[in-house]
């Protein structure tokens, strides 16, 4: 394959887009990215940022011309009419790949598993996802596969729950703390002696990027689990916020999610709805085995977790001087 060090990302605006477009930069990368708002993201040094969307086929081809790697990080926003818009994205990204011999990279999830493979899923465990955000992650693989089959090349990087700086709709973000102001309450969703799969944003990207500069050794469809951090009885990581807060002067008490309200709230709401239909992955422990991973790579880029906290705390503006910042910019 030509080593070309060109990268298009769709949805780079976002979290996990934008940290790996930002990483790929640091590592001497061209990178493009697509976006309908250039002007919301132009805080990404060394990015070229392209005027296009990624439900245009059109768009999508024009700004991969030139390049070895397409990042496809883009989703609806809010979960907003998933079915109608993850497919042909997605199917846009494969045919501007196809056209223009690139590596297509998916960020992965958990979400493809149901119950029948916990409490631990290899790279290639059986994929039977009991919601509909679930079964559409399997078809978007399986279309992915299908690529390589026809002599493409693609990529797929699976993580539990994310957690960064710059990560927008997260569970950490908007069910644990709120953003924008000292953690006082922590709303765990998980319960004691539940095991619970977190991943790092930055990790995330650091993984990713590692991947695609070795994409010469990866087989035509190549899937890798990552370990993250794995939240062993459900409470690692609220306490964990418990501590950073208290580190920083504030005393912060750790309670349940109010998922009482969820089905009461859900028929109006359709982020609520597929929170609803995710409870399960906070009812069961599932696990990632990152074997693969680490025979490729030897190591997982990993983030000590209070270390890592502390940051995703800090770009949230839960801190006391990070919150008053934001509070003096607002």
């Amino acid at each position: 394959m030509e080593q070309r060090n060109t990268a298009l990302v769709l949805g780079a605006t976002g979290g996990i887009g934008g940290e790996v477009a930002r990483q790929l930069v640091g590592k001497g990368w061209e990178v493009k990215a697509l976006t309908r708002r250039p002007a919301q993201g132009q805080d990404g040094a060394g990015i070229e940022w392209v005027n296009g969307d990624a439900m245009t086929a059109g768009d999508v081809l024009a700004a991969a011309r030139g390049c070895a790697v397409i990042v496809h990080a883009v989703n609806p926003p809010g979960y907003h009419n998933w079915a109608g818009q993850v497919l042909p994205m997605l199917e846009n990204s494969i045919a501007a790949a196809e056209a223009v011999r690139a590596l297509v990279v998916l960020p992965g999830t958990v979400y493809n598993y149901g119950p029948d493979v916990f409490p631990c899923a290899g790279d290639d465990a059986p994929q039977h996802p009991l919601t509909r955000k679930g079964a559409l992650r399997v078809q978007m693989e399986a279309a992915l596969e299908a690529f390589g089959q026809r002599g493409g090349r693609a990529l797929v990087v699976r993580a539990g729950d994310f957690f960064g700086p710059r990560a927008g709709n997260t569970w950490f973000g908007q069910g644990l703390v709120k953003p924008g102001k000292p953690v006082t309450r922590i709303a765990n969703p998980g319960r004691a002696g539940v095991g619970h799969q977190w991943a790092y944003l930055p990790d995330v990207a650091a993984t990713m990027v590692a991947l695609v500069e070795r994409r010469a050794e990866l087989p035509p469809f190549a899937r890798f689990n990552m370990s993250g951090h794995w939240d062993a009885d459900g409470t690692g990581m609220a306490e964990a916020i418990r501590r950073t807060m208290a580190c920083h002067g504030v005393q912060a008490r750790i309670g349940g999610f109010p998922w009482w309200l969820v089905p009461l709230a859900a028929p109006f709401n359709e982020t609520l709805r597929e929170v609803k239909e995710m409870r399960y992955l906070w009812q069961q422990p599932l696990r990632m085995d990152n074997s693969g991973l680490l025979a490729l790579l030897g190591s997982e880029p990993h983030t000590p977790l209070e270390v890592a906290v502390e940051r995703t705390l800090r770009g949230l503006g839960c801190l006391p001087a990070a919150a008053a910042l934001r509070a003096g910019l607002a």
